[in-house]
């Protein structure tokens, strides 16, 4: 299950504020920079960033600030940025999803099963989503469902942990 925070065609980035236990503005995205895709979290997850790990859902839909929805994993991408706090390097990757009720993405079971070119237009979006943050981000590659599991599922371990 994934919650959506942002969605797709958003020139902003919300956030969900555990605190407010509502989705709050983060930030306005970079002038002609707009999410392609509905952006979010798995809930009751911790990643390495400290925050619950980041979601995009590929599809053709969007949906609104705070929906649920039932997604199947197809991956991940790698990430590596700095802290703006602590100003140390950490490990920020973001899942990559479809939601389950997808019809025309039926035929899609990893995120290789896209073209190149649509890997490199996400890649192209987190980096500038990002241009003006300071985060310094290094994009380390691409990892298959069984990589986005084992994030999954370590995100999960930990957030179990932290209770």
């Amino acid at each position: 299950m994934v919650v959506v925070e942002t969605p797709r065609g958003s020139a902003a980035k919300f956030k969900f504020d555990p605190d407010l236990n509502a989705i709050r503005l983060s930030r306005p995205l970079p002038a002609g920079v707009v999410y392609p895709h509905d952006w979010g979290f798995v809930p009751s997850t911790c990643a390495a960033d400290g925050d619950p790990l980041d979601v995009m859902i590929l599809w053709e839909g969007t949906s609104y600030p705070g929906v649920v929805v039932a997604c199947r994993l197809l991956g991940l991408l790698k990430v590596e940025q700095t802290n703006l706090g602590t100003r140390v390097r950490e490990r920020n990757d973001r899942l990559v999803t479809l939601p389950v009720r997808a019809m025309e993405a039926a035929g899609i079971a990893s995120i290789f099963d896209l073209p190149s070119r649509r890997r490199a237009e996400l890649e192209r979006f987190f980096l500038n989503a990002v241009a003006f943050e300071g985060k310094d981000v290094t994009l380390l590659g691409w990892g298959g469902p069984d990589e986005g599991a084992a994030a999954l599922e370590a995100a999960l371990a930990t957030a179990q942990q932290a209770r």
